[in-house]
């Protein structure tokens, strides 16, 4: 008995596509994000160096520009861990200012650079434990947690200074802020600002504790049955940005010489835009330090340009604000569509 002879295979037929590994596609993301960050970032250059291209593109403006950027973009590290972790962190400005203006008394000066950068880094840390405390362990909701923390700290940072501006002294310190301190033309707070970005991606995309943190946001149940300590998890979060505020306040110290109790101002509002144009999800489970950094210096940048073209602070609220909210919708529309 003869078998039947299958047609052959006519030459439009489609080939079944293999899908591609879970991690291609979260690279493919990741590189299109960072791409049009970089594109973002290209963009806002080309009209500074329009606009002013004498005072933008010289080279003290660009060194000002990134040395403003690495405050604020040691604070957006920890802050990313945070809310990859489905966290949030209010108090970020507030505990920076408490550290910075703690870090400065003349009780504390006495004890030279070692004694100023340990109390800046202490009372980071502190903050940090009591967060974590309260909403890891206290059941507290991150948003209530971090916003006591928040109106304490600025208190606790006001009562300190009487409202008065507290000059640092030490030369270790202000030799710092000096451009003879620069390391080939690098500011020693970029430095700074650049080591702890290399640190941050490496924990958060080679270690376990950083998979735990996404893990941890993505699904806290499913990490739970997993058999990670979720609670633990989340007080070494908020451990790690209390940290990032003291280093944070320290270098705020060496650039303005000084502590005041209006330090931090907004920082939470600058941390949280960054971390989210950067395409770290609000709600958790994803999470990318080079995007945070390159929203830090974004932000950074629009803040700078305006400057320099006398426009006023409101404008660049609203044009944060605006970027913020366009930010939020593109990661709404990526979600619904993957």
């Amino acid at each position: 008995m003869t078998q039947p002879v299958s047609p052959p295979r006519d030459s439009t037929d489609k080939v079944p596509q293999i899908p591609l590994p879970a991690w291609r596609n979260l690279m493919a993301r990741t590189d299109v994000r960072t791409l049009s960050l970089l594109g973002v970032l290209a963009a806002l250059v080309v009209i500074g160096g329009v606009t002013k291209p004498d005072e933008f593109l010289d080279t003290r403006n660009l060194q000002l520009v990134l040395t403003q950027a690495s405050v604020i973009g040691v604070v957006t590290v920890g802050m990313t861990f945070v809310i990859t972790s489905g966290g949030i962190d209010l108090s970020v400005g507030a505990i920076v200012a408490l550290s910075s203006v703690w870090a400065t008394t003349v009780a504390t000066q006495e004890y030279g650079f070692a004694g100023i950068f340990f109390t800046a880094v202490i009372v980071g840390v502190g903050c940090g434990l009591v967060n974590g405390l309260l909403i890891a362990y206290g059941g507290t909701v991150p948003f209530i947690a971090t916003l006591a923390m928040l109106a304490s700290a600025r208190g606790l940072a006001l009562q300190i200074t009487d409202g008065r501006t507290q000059i640092v002294t030490v030369d270790g310190i202000l030799d710092l802020g000096e451009r003879d301190s620069y390391v080939l033309g690098v500011p020693p707070l970029v430095i700074v600002f650049a080591i702890v970005t290399i640190i941050g991606w490496l924990v958060l995309n080679r270690t376990t504790f950083g998979r735990r943190a996404v893990a941890v946001g993505g699904n806290a149940e499913a990490a739970r049955l997993a058999g990670i300590d979720v609670r633990r998890q989340r007080l070494y979060l908020y451990l790690l940005s209390g940290l990032c505020c003291g280093i944070a306040a320290f270098l705020l110290i060496i650039l303005s010489g000084s502590g005041q109790n209006t330090n931090g101002n907004l920082y939470e509002l600058d941390a949280i835009a960054a971390a989210i144009i950067g395409g770290t999800l609000l709600t958790g489970g994803r999470g990318t330090i080079t995007g945070s950094v390159l929203g830090v210096l974004i932000f950074t940048t629009i803040t700078n340009i305006f400057a320099l073209n006398n426009l006023q602070s409101d404008v660049q609220q609203i044009a944060k604000g605006a970027i913020i909210v366009a930010a939020v919708l593109v990661q709404r529309r990526t979600a619904s569509t993957n």
